[in-house]
């Protein structure tokens, strides 16, 4: 094999150290001068989509064939320093009011670069013995934190969706199955009859989730929020009696505690109540609202986990099955896993949770401000008027602008904020009315970010009305 840095490919000597520390240095040093020349100075370049194809693949806009040969490490650097670093989203600027991409800790980025290089395979002991008791003492950290004793058990996923996945799958074989009064997980007709309750406000993932298992689409009821775009039990116990009086089998109900569009919380307490004196698997979607934003799926009892996960393929045999270890792909939708509890593990021993903590509170504390200042100045509306975590959709309401007209120029005074470069926030729809929305999870975000976000808003104002034509009364 023929290659102008045979060193950094065949690695395992001695004398590759030399080339090893150069690359580290060179990439560290990449990554520097992305952070001060792109990251901290906006929260990313306004490009068309049409355009950032072309100057990323060329004048065809499309992908060209895999490279023949091979390339120097500078050259592959310096390719990302100049088709890639400039239009990525830049979670590290301050001005970023984004969706859930808070920016990595330094030391949860030192842990996923000692992840990649241990290479450990988190679902079966041998691929990666210590790296299992990693994560079994992360997810016990987990636990703690929302109370789960001895006996419960937690999981890192890829992120909330697959969480939802897996855990839907769980109450589907362990709870609707003991409810059906059957041997083996329900498949096929048996889940005809079946319901599962959640609000308006569920994420996407609920309903993703039921789809992958097998559940026709009426199996998910959808139940209407409050005001505050939370979930009751009093509408959900009606639509249960209804159910149970239709014939059908409810048997779940999908609370939220931090929803992705409003951070709404739905009123778990109540639910976990009316669930308990129904019968019903309660499941709390909290990959948002929960601890820190940790993908952690958590369940109180071990065994539903193993329960449904348990296929045992030949080629994990343990030649003495008394003393098998643990194998995390018992646990878990995923065969092959990787090393995700060492990031997590650098950055909670780092900080502590009383420095996690503190860094919840940050943003917390920042959204407060926020809503102070959007009834502050002039013309900003919230919805819903007092948020519960850290999440705000508010609209600017320019005076005499015509009603009709004031989704449109959400749209259009998001764009333009994106284009100004100073800060960056999305748009949704809340009872078919159109809002910006920042999600204030950067916790190098300071009112300073907050008031320049605003102030951007209402300079660009004038100019977003024009483009939007004068047949508006002033």
């Amino acid at each position: 094999m023929e290659h102008p840095e045979p060193e950094l490919i065949f690695h395992g000597t001695p004398s590759a150290l030399p080339a090893l520390e150069a690359l580290g240095e060179a990439v560290w040093a990449e990554a520097l001068r992305w952070l001060t020349e792109e990251a901290l100075r906006r929260p990313m370049r306004r490009v068309p989509y049409a355009e950032l194809r072309r100057r990323y693949f060329g004048p065809s806009a499309a992908p060209a064939p895999a490279p023949v040969d091979g390339s120097t490490s500078a050259s592959v650097l310096a390719e990302f320093r100049e088709r890639i670093a400039p239009y990525l989203f830049n979670a590290q600027f301050p001005g970023s009011f984004s969706y859930f991409t808070p920016p990595p800790l330094p030391m949860s980025i030192a842990g996923e670069v000692l992840a990649q290089w241990t290479q450990q395979g988190i679902d079966v002991w041998a691929a990666g013995p210590i790296g299992a008791l990693v994560e079994e003492e992360v997810t016990a950290w987990l636990r703690e934190l929302v109370g789960f004793g001895e006996g419960s058990w937690g999981v890192l996923t890829s992120g909330g969706v697959m969480a939802n996945i897996m855990a839907l799958t769980v109450a589907r074989d362990v709870h609707l199955s003991r409810l059906l009064g059957l041997d083996g997980p329900p498949r096929g007709g048996a889940l005809e009859r079946a319901r599962v309750y959640a609000s308006d406000q569920a994420h996407f993932s609920i309903a993703r989730a039921l789809d992958i298992l097998g559940f026709p689409p009426e199996t998910l009821r959808i139940v209407p929020s409050d005001e505050r775009f939370r979930l009751h039990a009093e509408p959900v116990a009606e639509a249960i009696a209804e159910d149970r009086a239709s014939g059908h089998v409810p048997f779940a109900i999908a609370a939220v505690a931090g929803s992705t569009n409003t951070g709404s919380v739905d009123l778990v307490g109540e639910l976990a109540d009316l669930a308990e004196r129904e019968g019903l698997w309660l499941h709390v979607d909290a990959a948002y609202g929960g601890a820190v934003r940790l993908s952690a799926l958590v369940v109180r009892r071990r065994e539903d986990l193993q329960r449904t996960f348990h296929r045992m393929p030949e080629y994990y045999r343990h030649p003495r099955p008394e003393d098998a270890p643990l194998n995390w792909f018992e646990y878990s939708m995923e065969g092959t896993r990787r090393f995700r509890a060492l990031k997590l593990w650098t950055s909670w021993k780092h900080l502590g949770t009383r420095g996690l903590a503190d860094l919840v509170e940050r943003n917390l504390a920042l959204t407060a401000y926020l809503v102070r200042r959007c009834r502050e100045l002039p013309g900003f509306e919230l919805m819903p008027p007092e948020p519960e975590l850290s999440v705000v959709c508010f609209r600017h309401v320019p005076e005499g602008l015509d009603p009709e007209r004031l989704d449109a120029y959400q749209d259009r005074l998001q764009i333009a904020l994106e284009a100004s470069e100073r800060a960056w926030v999305s748009t949704t729809k809340l009872r078919g009315r159109t809002y910006l929305r920042a999600g204030i999870v950067n916790y190098l975000s300071s009112e300073v970010d907050v008031d320049r976000m605003l102030e951007t808003l209402l300079e660009l104002s004038p100019r977003v009305r024009a483009e939007l034509g004068s047949d508006y009364s002033t």
